[in-house]
């Protein structure tokens, strides 16, 4: 098949690495990727006088992203500038994919010779910056939906009486991914780590909370993290001793995972969630709250899925999971890797590629009805 993706602006994102690798693996399959991106969106005139006012000066064009696409052999074309795709910004193609809201709507316009038109669902992305009536809409549009977690297949379904869903989990690399020694015993000092970021919905502050609770009944408790470039502010700080790195590379982040006996996931919203299977990837198991893809995830016994975001209750867990015995930490363990290497990107490739499939079927359903 021909297939088109149609993309934001690439970057690092846990989206973006998702849809590079089944970029890789359909392509060896022999299906042709044509991928089409916007750059990043240049400051209006309003913005720049209003950074002016608060005295942060003029602000400096956005630079050029690292993206997962960076080492992918496709063909791709990045649009001028910040504006919706048009029927001459892409081929004609048996699959035409929106990968979230803005791009949906895009898509919607486009003319058939463009492809089966699939929307893939990673998130509802109705924030409070996002004008949700938009986001509502497109989730209406008559698109084949791939969904990345149950919830938001069961939304599509159950909200939106769209019964045109595929649900198809990503998974993780676990050559990137996995734990440099052994993991047969807890840490010599207990440890758990988290993913710093100032993001409200990302619950940095539940995490910290927790953690400062727990230190207090383990007193030599200590505390691993990694963000995206960010130095702590005063609001949010990290508590002393905290061994951080505000911006990792791809590869040094097992490192920290390998590090942990728990990894703690504390969002109040995600699509999937992909940070709890990189650290089950290594052996980690995690304390999550129920967001994205953490209750089917954790079912298994990889980690402990939290009944609230009370920092009291994560605390417990952090206790509870120091106070394993080596041999029952272990056993948690192997259970979060079996988790991740049971269901392989071959896996996921199969079940993507049926749903695309699936999509122009249904295409061609519509057509001969008509």
């Amino acid at each position: 098949m021909k297939i088109t993706f149609v993309l934001p602006t690439l970057s690092l994102s846990g989206g973006m690495r998702v849809l590079s690798i089944y970029t890789e693996y359909l392509q060896k399959r022999g299906h042709k990727i044509f991928i089409v991106s916007t750059p990043s969106r240049q400051p209006t005139l309003g913005q720049q006088v209003r950074s002016l006012l608060r005295g942060r000066g003029w602000e400096s064009v956005p630079k050029k992203e690292l993206s997962h696409f960076d080492k992918v052999d496709v063909e791709s074309r990045v649009l001028d500038i910040y504006r919706p795709v048009t029927d001459l910004d892409v081929p004609d193609a048996d699959v035409i994919m929106a990968t979230w809201w803005e791009t949906a709507e895009w898509v919607e316009k486009l003319s058939p010779r463009k492809g089966a038109k699939v929307y893939f669902l990673q998130h509802y992305e109705a924030f409070d910056y996002i004008p949700k009536g938009r986001v509502e809409k497109t989730w209406r549009l008559p698109m084949h939906k791939i969904a990345v977690a149950q919830w938001l297949a069961d939304k599509a379904r159950n909200e939106y009486d769209d019964m045109s869903v595929s649900l198809v989990p990503p998974t993780v690399d676990t050559k990137q991914f996995y734990s440099p020694a052994p993991r047969d015993k807890k840490q010599s000092v207990p440890t758990v780590g988290l993913y710093y970021s100032t993001t409200p919905w990302k619950g940095c502050d539940l995490a910290l909370k927790a953690f400062s609770i727990a230190a207090k009944k383990i007193p030599n408790l200590h505390l691993v993290a990694f963000g995206s470039g960010e130095d702590p502010p005063s609001y949010l700080p990290l508590p002393p001793g905290t061994e951080y790195n505000k911006e990792p590379t791809q590869d040094q982040l097992k490192d920290y995972y390998s590090k942990c006996d728990a990894w703690l996931f504390s969002s109040s919203s995600e699509g999937f969630g992909l940070p709890i299977l990189e650290a089950m990837a290594c052996g980690t198991p995690v304390i999550g709250t129920t967001a994205g893809a953490a209750p089917e995830l954790l079912a298994g016994g990889g980690g402990i899925l939290l009944k609230s975001k009370d920092p009291e209750e994560m605390a417990r867990a952090i206790e509870q999971i120091c106070q394993l015995s080596d041999a029952e930490w272990r056993v948690m363990s192997e259970t979060a890797l079996k988790t991740v290497i049971d269901y392989t990107w071959e896996d996921a490739t199969d079940l993507f590629e049926a749903a695309l499939y699936a999509a122009v079927e249904r295409q061609s359903e519509l057509r001969n009805n008509r």
